[in-house]
């Protein structure tokens, strides 16, 4: 059994003799670590650091490392380093020790600003791509499902069907009938404010009108269900994910697809639309109450001028984009709850990333549709 290790510090002016001492060997680390972090402190400010080393009985490769290390501790803090009394059978031991880490990590080139953008971009595009093949994998996973759901209708759960719509839907009036009121009015009141210029009041009618059934009154009902309805279901499902819980549904042979997307989606398929038409309904309330108070326009005017001013192309325009965007909602929304992780960060993150990627593909499919019906004559 060896000795206890020791290392004393002598001061004498400007020169420190260090005397190491005992088995300087991995079974005693702990209290090398101690002695050499320690007697850093007792140098202070000498010049010259003298380490002698004849006291030391044992010494392996962990001892002579960490001697070496506090050597090149005192030399990077301007010490001067002696090392002596060195026995022979430890010489070879001591030098191989020396000349490890020696060179400098080699630096690496830094890229061109132009290669460092087409890094980047080529990374952003092949996430991108990433995310769309996630999508296509969601969308195919729940025609099956739905296919299944058609070949034996009673697989569908009715129970949770209805409550999703009742979350979704009735729950959600009171806040939908309020934002869209409030944006009507405010389209109004600009339109008013700005048209009263040129003495053209009365085609306040035609533009609110016309936004609120073509673009606005679906878009802004669709934006607030995603950063609603999207959000709670991204984390419903994460939960359900950190929690193993649809682990548990595969191990019992159910399909997660089936039992916990399906009614979801369906549910937000079915419900966009009837929110998409009590929100322009209250938007053009709001608009009238505008023109009334504001504008001085009779609500009998305002609804005929209304009655000239759209037909019911706007409105199907409108509805026709619902059912589409709630469908992207419910897809990205379950798609990014099932990619949480075991973390509350992850899904923080993933709820996050559901409502941004929802209201942004919600605006792109707007604007493809306004594409598209544009093309056609409606």
């Amino acid at each position: 059994m060896g000795t206890q290790p020791v290392l004393t510090a002598e001061v004498a002016g400007d020169l420190v003799e260090l005397r190491p001492g005992g088995a300087w060997t991995a079974a005693n680390v702990t209290v090398l670590e101690r002695l050499t972090d320690s007697v850093e402190t007792d140098i202070g400010g000498s010049e010259a650091v003298k380490m002698d080393l004849k006291g030391v009985s044992e010494l392996d490769t962990l001892g002579a490392w960490l001697l070496e290390k506090l050597s090149r501790r005192l030399g990077s803090a301007g010490h001067h380093i002696e090392m002596v009394g060195v026995a022979g059978h430890y010489i070879g031991l001591i030098e191989q020790v020396r000349r490890v880490n020696r060179r400098a990590a080699a630096s690496l080139p830094k890229p061109s600003p132009i290669v460092a953008k087409l890094d980047d971009l080529g990374r952003s595009t092949i996430g991108a791509f990433g995310e769309f093949i996630v999508f296509l994998e969601m969308l195919a996973s729940l025609f099956l499902a739905v296919a299944s759901v058609i070949r034996r209708p009673r697989s569908l759960r009715l129970t949770s069907l209805a409550y999703q719509m009742y979350r979704i839907g009735w729950q959600a009036i009171p806040i939908i009938v309020l934002i869209t009121f409030l944006i009507g009015a405010i389209i109004a009141q600009q339109g008013i404010f700005h048209f009263r210029r040129f003495g053209a009041e009365s085609y306040v009618v035609d533009m609110v009108g016309i936004l609120v059934l073509r673009e606005l009154g679906v878009l802004i009902v669709a934006i607030m269900v995603a950063g609603r309805s999207g959000s709670a279901y991204t984390a419903e499902l994460g939960s359900m994910k950190m929690r193993e819980e649809i682990d548990a549904l595969m191990t019992m042979g159910l399909d997660p697809v089936e039992v916990l997307i399906l009614p979801r989606v369906v549910a937000l398929v079915l419900t966009l639309p009837i929110l998409a038409f009590i929100g322009s309904m209250a938007a053009l309330y709001g608009g009238g109450l505008v023109a009334q108070f504001y504008g001085g326009m009779a609500p009998a005017i305002f609804i005929a001028r209304l009655h000239e001013a759209i037909s019911v192309t706007h409105f199907e325009v409108g509805m026709f984009k619902a059912p589409f965007m709630a469908l992207v909602i419910g897809i990205v929304a379950c798609s990014e709850g099932l990619r949480v992780k075991g973390s509350a960060e992850s899904l923080g993150l993933q709820t996050t990333t559901s409502v941004v990627k929802s209201i942004f593909l919600v605006i792109v499919l707007d604007g493809l549709f306004a594409v598209f019906f544009a093309s056609i004559g409606m």
